[in-house]
């Protein structure tokens, strides 16, 4: 670099700064911001009053339901619970990851999982996940399975 092309970044550094500092933020993307931030540290976008009426609405739907997500500690946890899964037979399903299934009512980005048990039941199932609410652990299985270590309701 000429020193005649870095004394001219120096000199635009600064004022590039100065208008990155003053540059009003638009509200929406502050909440945007906020949320992706949370998100990224593994906590749900909603949390308080608002996550338990949340909770509260979900579960007038099935375990698992795209309007009832299984709530995961991350990908980890996400497999943790999927393992703790039994079929009929009390073998473990066989499951794997779908693709993303859209905004939970949790807020966060959806995870669906087909999960299936090879010559028992159920056959093949859905399951959608939340893998955003850091240091949960569902024990309750969904409908049609048992689960070790928790409850089968």
């Amino acid at each position: 670099m000429t020193s005649t092309r870095l004394a001219l970044l120096s000199a635009a550094l600064p004022l590039l700064a100065a208008c990155a500092t003053t540059a009003a933020v638009d509200p929406g993307e502050a909440e945007a911001s906020a949320m992706l931030s949370r998100m990224l540290s593994g906590q749900s976008a909603i949390d308080g009053a608002e996550l338990e009426a949340a909770l509260e609405e979900a579960a007038q739907h099935p375990l698992g339901a795209r309007e009832n997500p299984v709530r995961a500690a991350g990908p980890s946890g996400q497999r943790a619970y999927l393992s703790r899964l039994r079929c009929a037979d009390l073998k473990q399903p066989e499951f794997h990851r779908i693709g993303s299934m859209g905004v939970s009512p949790y807020g966060n980005i959806m995870d669906g999982y087909a999960v299936t048990c090879p010559g028992s039941e159920p056959a093949e199932q859905t399951i959608h996940m939340d893998m955003y609410h850091a240091g949960h652990v569902e024990s309750r299985a969904v409908e049609g399975y048992g689960i070790t270590g928790g409850r089968s309701e």
